[in-house]
């Protein structure tokens, strides 16, 4: 396979841009923040099935899962459906629900992360059904659930709970046309500081929490200029996210304080060696340090919960994985695509950090972009992302034998 399958997917992907471009809008227009998806899963379940796809369904936490065939080697394609708010509606240039096309380019919460992915999926899928995939193959999509809130657990739930244990995962965060293989992972927690509570005219009589907490930040800025760094994935940060506390009036002293901590961590960097700092920090005294746990219902009513670690992990850059998708992508534009990795959080915890299963990321739209008010993508890496999305399976399962060692 190589440069005449690459021109000929690219030119069937490109019948399809009308189609590929309206649903994402369509998706664009329906908000759907985390436990809040089953409008816009509605929406992919109706474009799944207009497609043909031989099994359309929920899954119990409200993921939506297409089937395509039934062979014994299996590829996951995984888009997350949920975005975050919008935050201030007056600093967006556009309506954030529009799915504005203006200038060759769709505009809009989740026109990068990752809307797209799910829109090019679908139809890259459909593709390659009419292409015909090989006997050997079972392909699945998901538009999957509550990633924003807690990534990950929408396909450890898949696995888990559902049976769906794929031989290889392509995840659709955005990558700008390249390959991506690996990201930091992180851990959330939280340090409280308990004081005394007294009026604010006599502070001497109380003990401040929110005083507490404060060398307590200062140690953990300095801590962040001490983390270790990895030549591939970065270096490993920490940073106080969130700061509260809990007062009997406006003119009281604090009787408890917290702040919140995201912590990445880089490669070789354990959850309890991460917490084990924290509970090292000079001044932190008599605070709690705790990892925090989501538990949190999704919009189907099915619970989850998970401790908030996520692990890092990195698939090598000559595992087949990555070398399937990567000459996918050299078919399609004609050249070697960049080999990378994320700067922030994926499904892939689950997948490669948690279960060890080969994933590897593709899609169109800028990293950068996500999580602003300015995210767009442009309607011809769309049509590129399409081809590439239609031909993967194919790449995948010719490497089958190495994949399934």
């Amino acid at each position: 396979m190589g440069d005449s399958v690459g021109r000929a997917a690219l030119e069937v992907a490109g019948r399809f841009e009308t189609e590929v471009v309206r649903f994402l809008r369509d998706m664009i227009a329906i908000p759907a923040e985390s436990q809040r998806e089953g409008e816009r899963c509605e929406r992919v379940r109706q474009e799944y099935e207009k497609l043909g796809f031989d099994e359309v369904g929920f899954d119990r936490l409200g993921s939506v899962v297409a089937r395509i065939g039934d062979g014994p080697f299996t590829i996951l394609m995984d888009g997350h459906i949920d975005c975050v708010g919008i935050g201030d509606r007056d600093a967006w240039e556009h309506d954030p629900f529009d799915g504005k096309l203006e200038d060759g380019k769709v505009w809009g919460r989740g026109a990068v992360d990752e809307l797209p992915a799910i829109a090019c999926m679908a139809y890259g899928a459909a593709i390659a059904r009419s292409r015909g995939l090989r006997e050997n193959v079972t392909l699945y999509l998901t538009a999957s659930v509550m990633e924003e809130d807690c990534d990950g657990y929408c396909l450890l739930h898949l696995i888990e709970q559902e049976g769906i244990r794929p031989d290889v995962v392509v995840i659709g965060e955005p990558t700008d046309l390249g390959v991506y293989r690996g990201q930091r992972g992180r851990v959330e927690a939280t340090i409280t500081t308990k004081g005394r509570s007294s009026h604010a005219a006599h502070p001497e009589e109380g003990i401040n929490a929110l005083y507490k907490l404060a060398p307590i930040i200062s140690d953990i800025e300095a801590l962040n200029d001490r983390l270790p760094s990895d030549d591939f994935l970065g270096k490993g940060t920490v940073v106080v996210s969130n700061v509260e506390c809990t007062t009997v009036s406006l003119n009281a002293v604090p009787d408890s304080a917290r702040i919140n901590i995201d912590r990445r961590l880089t490669a070789g960097e354990s959850p309890d060696a991460a917490l084990a700092e924290l509970r090292a920090l000079p001044h932190l005294g008599d605070a709690e340090v705790e990892l925090l746990h989501y538990d949190e219902l999704s919009w189907r009513g099915e619970r989850a919960r998970q401790e908030k670690f996520f692990p890092s992990w990195v698939v090598p850059e000559g595992h087949p994985a990555v070398r399937g998708v990567a000459e996918a992508v050299e078919a399609v534009l004609g050249s070697p695509p960049a080999i990378s990795r994320w700067s922030f959080s994926t499904n892939g915890v689950a997948t490669m950090g948690r279960h060890g299963i080969p994933t590897v990321g593709f899609a169109p739209g800028l990293e950068e972009l996500s999580h602003t008010t300015g995210e767009w993508v442009a309607v011809e890496d769309l049509v590129r992302a399409t081809a590439v999305y239609s031909l993967i399976p194919a790449f995948l399962a010719s490497l089958e034998e190495e994949l399934v060692l």
